[in-house]
């Protein structure tokens, strides 16, 4: 029987239809890198030369300027490639292929966001997304009846939905804080939460930076704050991991779940959830797992048969991060955040909701629109003029999302703040 080792060399040689085994992403990185070397990220924020190599690095379709990667964003070759080398692997007899050979890696993907995280690899479980990593801990969380869950208007809804359905099913009760946007420090967060809690409080859940406006929370000091009261408390990273550079020990949390699809830029269907490894045994999983695993991180990844090329093709995102720098990426990110926003505030009526404290935000930026209608003008600007923005309808206020990614050029940049500036001042066509 050929060995795995020769299988696999047998099948890249002749497999013409099969992705190359080197993309030239990372190549078209490294002297661009090596050019910024000693420069502060700030300054190359600002080097359109530097940008450019990282721009040539995805393959998208430039006649429609995207400006939605918060929800999920395009790959870059280099991690499009793997993907397909993966799932390519993986299809050739799947038992073996991918059961056998390819869903093994995971350990090493393990070890990595591990390591860019700062925890240990036996608290890093790999999810297929945000919503199914907070999720277990959601569901999984012992509670009884009458015990209060404490959160925000601005949390992500589907979050608050399955908080709701605790609600429904085993009688807890959840609470939901309001702040302004943009609020008035992190500070003042911190201070709305705190006054919240009562002694029925039992877990405090809220998001790392908001997906409405941006808006990044004081995570070490509302963990340690619950901590102190015996309070568990839930972070929501889904917009934060790879967005700008932290650690789990800047942060000082217990649980943390995130996409990888989103700023990463990792395969779409790839999340993680950490869990401190001194709370793993009390978290049920959402499907059943053998007592013998209670003490696993890895009984959260019981959930049958999956695609391995997905979870596979993280590490290549991960060197794709590293290349660029992350701090050389929040630069940019504010870099071009403030373009678009600094314009668009001169314009009368249009207000910025994200503050453009670099400790408070980053590249996710909403504003509101005058008294446009935040659908049609969304729907607008992509039917006329192929630009993708979000809409974001919420009970407290109505604004546009922008959110940019570094591959995102200054002219596409320009080219919404030429339309979006004309149609504030003119209003929407009637035809």
């Amino acid at each position: 029987m050929a060995t795995r080792r020769h299988f696999l060399r047998s099948l890249f040689a002749a497999g013409t239809t099969l992705p190359a085994l080197k993309s030239d992403a990372l190549s078209r990185i490294l002297p661009a890198v090596r050019h910024a070397d000693g420069r502060s990220a700030t300054d190359v924020a600002q080097d359109e030369d530097f940008w450019r190599e990282i721009q040539a690095a995805f393959d998208i379709d430039r006649g429609m300027i995207n400006l939605n990667n918060g929800g999920v964003a395009p790959s870059p070759r280099v991690v499009n490639a793997a993907f397909q080398r993966y799932l390519a692997v993986s299809n050739q007899a799947p038992a073996i292929t991918m059961w056998a050979w390819i869903e093994p890696e995971i350990e090493a993907v393990r070890r990595r966001l591990a390591a860019n995280f700062g925890c240990d690899p036996e608290e890093m479980a790999i999810t297929r997304n945000a919503s199914e990593a907070l999720e277990i801990v959601q569901l999984g969380i012992p509670l009884q009846r009458g015990d209060e869950v404490l959160t925000t208007t601005q949390d992500y809804p589907r979050m608050i939905t399955t908080w709701k359905q605790r609600e429904r099913r085993d009688g807890i009760v959840l609470k939901q804080i309001s702040f302004p946007v943009p609020p008035p420090s992190q500070e003042d967060l911190a201070r709305r939460i705190e006054a919240a809690i009562t002694p029925r409080t039992k877990v405090i859940h809220f998001c790392h930076i908001t997906n409405l406006t941006g808006q990044i929370f004081p995570v070490k000091q509302i963990c340690q704050l619950g901590r102190a009261r015996g309070i568990e408390v839930i972070v929501d990273g889904a917009h934060a991991y790879a967005h700008f550079p932290f650690t789990r020990d800047e942060l000082d949390c217990d649980y943390y779940g995130t996409s990888l699809h989103k700023w990463l830029t990792a395969p779409i269907g790839t999340g993680f959830l950490y869990v401190r490894r001194s709370k793993i045994a009390k978290i049920w999983p959402m499907m059943a797992a053998p007592p013998e695993m209670n003490d696993n991180i890895r009984k959260f990844e019981e959930i049958g048969t999956h695609p391995a090329a997905n979870h596979n093709a993280i590490v290549e995102a991960l060197d794709f991060l590293d290349g660029i720098g992350p701090e050389r990426k929040a630069a940019r990110l504010r870099f071009l955040r403030d373009r678009w926003a600094k314009r668009l505030e001169r314009v009368p009526g249009v207000k910025i909701l994200t503050p453009y404290d670099p400790a408070q935000s980053c590249g996710l930026a909403s504003f509101t629109p005058g008294q446009l209608d935040v659908g049609k003008l969304a729907g607008f600007m992509f039917d006329r003029h192929r630009i993708i923005v979000t809409p974001i309808a919420h009970p407290e206020f109505n604004c546009l999302r922008i959110t940019p990614n570094v591959y995102t050029t200054l002219a596409e940049v320009d080219r919404f703040g030429d339309v979006m500036e004309d149609v504030l001042r003119k209003g929407l066509p009637t035809s």
